[in-house]
């Protein structure tokens, strides 16, 4: 199922029921496990891992040089999980050696065409980019994430878990769990409501993270006040999730 216009490496190691398309490119000690389609013109470099029953489409780039000026050609890697959806034109680019040395990718994710996942990064799963939404070095993106398009993430932020980031916006700091983030220089919007309740949190929960927002972020306490408030009245998992987020920040939080 190789195309006779493809070039794959020696060695590559690619499972039979791999489909490589026409004039796909695969350079390196690339792994591709079954059921995954490269569509055609697929590049694919590196010590480079594609998941089971991923969709690569034309013209994607993956597991390329990272765009650091420091990198001098060592031996990094690029990792991608199962049933991963990945559009035109996107590029994803293998890691750095002050960096962790991989960029890693979860599960079941939607990363949209023209959109970029730089070296260093962890993007967990079911997260959607829509197109050209763009990471920089070093982010951490936890699951079920949807940013929207044309927006861009600054090197070394973390995006919480069910956080939607807006089309057009910058992201400067990190974006707490469950909260939507827009505008030029990202600002919170309250609770993702529409995206926690399409993925079934219980209405009670809804209720408690609604509260949680207006201490944190609608109350005059200072933020250390305000998270010990929530440690002791309201609790739960997802309480205890933000929190915890909240306090390991090293760049500041989006308020």
């Amino acid at each position: 199922m190789i195309h006779k216009t493809a070039i794959v490496d020696r060695k590559a190691e690619i499972d039979d029921d791999v489909y490589i398309g026409p004039y796909c490119i695969i350079e390196g000690k690339v792994k591709i496990r079954k059921g995954t389609k490269l569509l055609s013109h697929v590049v694919i470099q590196g010590n480079t891992t594609i998941g089971e029953d991923c969709t690569i489409s034309p013209f994607a780039s993956i597991g390329g040089p990272p765009q650091d000026i420091t990198y001098r050609g060592e031996e990094t890697e690029t990792i991608i999980g199962k049933r991963n959806i990945i559009k035109e034109y996107v590029t994803i680019n293998r890691g750095t050696t002050h960096g962790g040395g991989v960029t890693r990718i979860g599960d079941n994710n939607f990363i949209m065409a023209y959109s970029h996942i730089a070296h260093d990064c962890k993007v967990g799963s079911n997260v959607i980019m829509a197109n050209c939404a763009t990471l920089a070095g070093h982010v951490e993106v936890d699951d079920n994430v949807v940013f929207g398009g044309l927006c861009a993430v600054h090197q070394f932020c973390r995006i919480g878990r069910f956080a939607f980031v807006s089309g057009l916006t910058g992201v400067p700091k990190d974006i707490p769990p469950f909260m939507i983030a827009a505008g030029n220089r990202a600002k919170l919007y309250g609770l993702n409501l529409i995206g926690l309740e399409r993925n079934n949190f219980p209405k009670e929960e809804i209720a408690k993270l609604k509260k949680a927002y207006r201490i944190l972020f609608r109350s005059s306490l200072p933020l250390s006040t305000s998270l010990k408030i929530l440690e002791e009245e309201l609790k739960g998992e997802n309480i205890k999730i933000l929190v915890e987020f909240i306090q390991s920040s090293k760049r500041g939080i989006c308020r």
